[in-house]
């Protein structure tokens, strides 16, 4: 009798720890998104100025497959790139075309690719992305916690610059966003 109620305690000792585990706990933590240098991806949209041929300029949607068309030029490959590259690479595209003697060009992101937050949020879905977004400032746009939702930590699963592959990381609420995350509010256990 003794062994049987020594193994029903550890059995709901067990029931309770497994309980109570943080769920995302075995994931990296999302890494210092910092002031690095911001990739152009599909669904970015990008403002071209091209100072000696106003006919050159316009707003320039970033493809599914990572690519813009400009005129005169064709299509070309933007995802993966920095603004200023592309800037370079216009430059060069446009004397090798023998288009623009001495061009002068500025990229600049009109509008950033999407961010979606899902899991235990009042409404989830797709939000447009502003610079210096937090996953606390995301929630909020999805209309705030759930009461079941854990609230000092979310997943965020970021897409590698090629578009390729993805990670998932856990990541508190003060982590900064990027164009493309798709943030995951998690389940309480408890």
């Amino acid at each position: 009798m003794t062994r049987t109620i020594a193994w029903l305690a550890g059995l709901i000792l067990t029931g309770a720890v497994a309980a109570c585990t943080v769920p995302g706990a075995g994931l990296p933590e999302l890494p210092e998104g910092g002031r690095s240098t911001y990739r152009l991806g599909a669904e970015d949209q990008v403002r071209v100025t091209v100072f000696d041929d106003t006919r050159l300029s316009g707003v320039y949607r970033i493809g599914q497959d990572g690519e813009i068309s400009v005129p005169l030029v064709g299509r070309m490959r933007a995802a993966g790139m920095s603004p200023t590259e592309l800037e370079q690479r216009l430059v060069r595209e446009f004397r090798q075309r023998q288009l623009i003697t001495t061009p002068a060009v500025a990229v600049e992101v009109q509008t950033y690719r999407p961010i979606f937050v899902l899991g235990l949020v009042e409404r989830g879905g797709q939000f447009p992305y502003q610079p210096g977004m937090t996953v606390l400032s995301a929630v909020a746009l999805a209309g705030g916690f759930n009461f079941r939702a854990v609230q000092d930590r979310v997943t965020v699963t970021r897409p590698a610059p090629d578009g390729t592959t993805a990670t998932e990381y856990r990541a508190p609420r003060d982590a900064v966003l990027q164009p493309g995350d798709v943030v995951t509010v998690l389940e309480r256990r408890f």
